[in-house]
């Protein structure tokens, strides 16, 4: 059997080969020019994505720098002290059988504190004063015997003796009575020490012996305490490297102590120090000073910590801003100002004054410039920024100079 192909199919088979490989080349063409078409596409997807879309302006707070006068403060912690502190005890032995007040009362000189039972000085009392009755009597007799004796003898009529005898009779007598009269002040004055008094003004503390118990005189338990609380003294430190300028202030007397106020009233209280200590510690290198404050609304209490703020020198017409506009870096302090374009320039600053709350700067800040206060963070200089007003962007005619 034949098995060679026909001529026929031959030629068939041949077509179909050059058919097919067009083909493959077709197709290989179209898949290089849709690879070409993808990367195109590809590229431009990741070019675009390089491009950054317009992003928000950082958003800042700002406050306007002022030319003013301050004070050159020096901040320390200070204790309050009290004006004076008693200890109240007994001046005579006896039951102490009530108190005429209640723990923490406010007590004034002389109102009376505690009683104790008067009866045994009183009985004491009368005893002096029947005596001192008694002894005048007999004073009166002896002076009557004297003049007597004294005209007898001047007549002859007796004897130098008795006269002597008379004289001398009366003097005892006379100095019995003195006696007697010294024992009845001290009697008075033992029944007058059962009430005991407050000997000065000032806030008791509890009451350390309670009536019903036995007390001796001049025993070493108090009664009870009295602080006195108004006024009160501020004692504080400063280091004595300030002591020039503490005696240059106290000198002028200007140095003064300003103390915080809580509550609804706020504000400062000051006072004018009227100590300054005659040694300086050598443990710590510091000085004591103290003011002495009205205390009116009884806030400040013994063994108190404040903070206390000292006047040391008074500056004029220099450059304020917020304390929170002060930043500091590696170079040293700086500021942002907002110049016209709404751009925040670096400007380094040193700090003269700091209140706690303002700071006086030296450097090219002028008054009525904006500083910023807050926002700085995101900040590099000369970067433009959106001024917020009250939580909202200000719009440029609201981009005025003030605390904003």
């Amino acid at each position: 059997m034949d098995t060679r192909t026909p001529p026929s199919q031959r030629t068939i088979e041949k077509g179909l080969r050059i058919t097919s490989g067009v083909g493959s080349r077709t197709r290989l063409l179209l898949g290089m020019g849709a690879t070409i078409l993808i990367a195109l596409i590809v590229w431009r997807l990741v070019a675009g994505s390089d491009r950054k879309p317009n992003a928000p302006l950082p958003p800042v707070h700002v406050a306007t720098a002022q030319m003013r006068d301050i004070d050159v403060v020096e901040h320390t912690v200070g204790t309050v002290v009290a004006e004076s502190t008693v200890n109240v005890t007994a001046q005579v032995s006896g039951q102490l059988i009530s108190a005429a007040f209640k723990e923490g009362q406010i007590v004034h000189k002389g109102d009376l504190l505690f009683q104790i039972d008067p009866r045994p000085f009183q009985a004491i009392v009368d005893q002096a004063s029947a005596a001192l009755a008694r002894d005048q009597a007999n004073l009166v007799n002896a002076r009557n015997d004297q003049r007597r004796f004294v005209t007898l003898f001047d007549q002859n009529a007796a004897s130098q003796s008795q006269r002597d005898q008379a004289v001398a009779t009366a003097k005892a007598d006379a100095a019995i009575v003195n006696a007697d009269k010294g024992s009845l002040d001290a009697a008075r004055l033992n029944l007058g020490f059962t009430q005991i008094r407050s000997p000065i003004d000032g806030k008791t503390g509890p009451i350390l012996i309670q009536p019903g118990n036995l007390i001796t005189a001049g025993g070493t338990n108090a009664l009870v305490t009295i602080t006195q609380i108004q006024p009160v003294k501020v004692s504080f430190f400063l280091p004595q490297n300030d002591l020039a300028q503490i005696q240059s202030q106290m000198t002028a007397g200007l140095l003064k102590a300003v103390v915080p106020t809580e509550g609804a009233a706020g504000g400062n209280e000051a006072a004018p120090v009227d100590f300054v200590g005659n040694a300086v510690s050598a443990q710590t290198g510091t000085i004591e000073l103290r003011a002495t404050f009205n205390n009116a609304d009884l806030r400040l209490v013994p063994g108190q910590l404040v903070n206390v703020a000292a006047t040391m020198k008074h500056l004029n017409r220099v450059i304020v801003v917020p304390r929170n506009a002060v930043n500091a870096g590696p170079q040293g302090n700086f500021v942002y100002v907002v110049d016209a374009e709404s751009k925040a320039q670096l400007v380094p600053v040193s700090v003269v004054s700091d209140d706690g709350t303002n700071d006086a700067i030296s450097g090219n800040v002028k008054a009525g410039e904006r500083v910023i206060t807050e926002g700085q963070l995101r900040l590099v200089p000369g970067a433009q920024v959106a001024i917020m007003r009250g939580g909202l962007l200000a719009s440029p005619s609201q981009a005025t100079p003030g605390a904003q």
